[in-house]
């Protein structure tokens, strides 16, 4: 135990520091986002979040997005617990086998029209667990649904979250009529 104790002191911190967002770019990103969500959405956009075999780390980024820093819910975006209440299924992690049919049943809850988008390297390619298909898993999102967007990193932090379904809803025209 000792031993553990002074290599962690000897090696100490060697992850990269995060980058540090400011008030100001996180209420314009917001302005943006609230004013698309009311325009196409009359003012509420619900996601349903399915994990489909991830290590969390995910996770903990989009639970940041509901703490009171990020507090997405001011911008319209709400996370419901049914699928037939979503407009997207945000789904992490490389599908295992065992979620599969969870997934599709989860797929076909949701009402159309409907986005699948895959947040997370290991979502969108199987990331740390292997490109591909193996015995455990199916690898990323895209092998078992029809995935409309993908949010890279491992696991991407909640800024880009917020950008990439700001990308997402304003670059796409086909719900527009909602």
């Amino acid at each position: 135990m000792l031993n553990t104790l002074h290599k962690i002191f000897d090696v100490g911190v060697i992850t990269e520091p995060a980058k540090a967002y400011s008030d100001d770019e996180l209420a314009s990103i917001g302005a943006v986002l609230k004013r698309t969500i009311d325009e196409r959405f009359s003012g509420s956009l619900a996601i349903r979040q399915v994990d489909a075999g991830s290590c969390n780390g995910c996770e903990l980024e989009i639970h940041a997005l509901n703490n009171a820093f990020y507090d997405i819910e001011r911008f319209g975006i709400h996370f419901v617990a049914s699928p037939r209440h979503a407009d997207i299924l945000l789904v992490t992690g490389p599908v295992s086998r065992h979620m599969q049919q969870a997934l599709l049943t989860v797929y076909a809850a949701t009402p159309d029209p409907k986005w699948v988008v895959a947040l997370g390297t290991c979502a969108a390619d199987g990331g740390e667990f292997g490109f591909g298909e193996s015995y455990a898993h199916l690898g990323s999102v895209a092998n078992v649904l029809p995935v409309d967007a993908v949010i890279p990193g491992c696991p991407p932090t909640p800024m880009n979250i917020l950008q990439s379904l700001l990308t997402l809803i304003k670059g796409s025209d086909s719900v527009a009529a909602r």
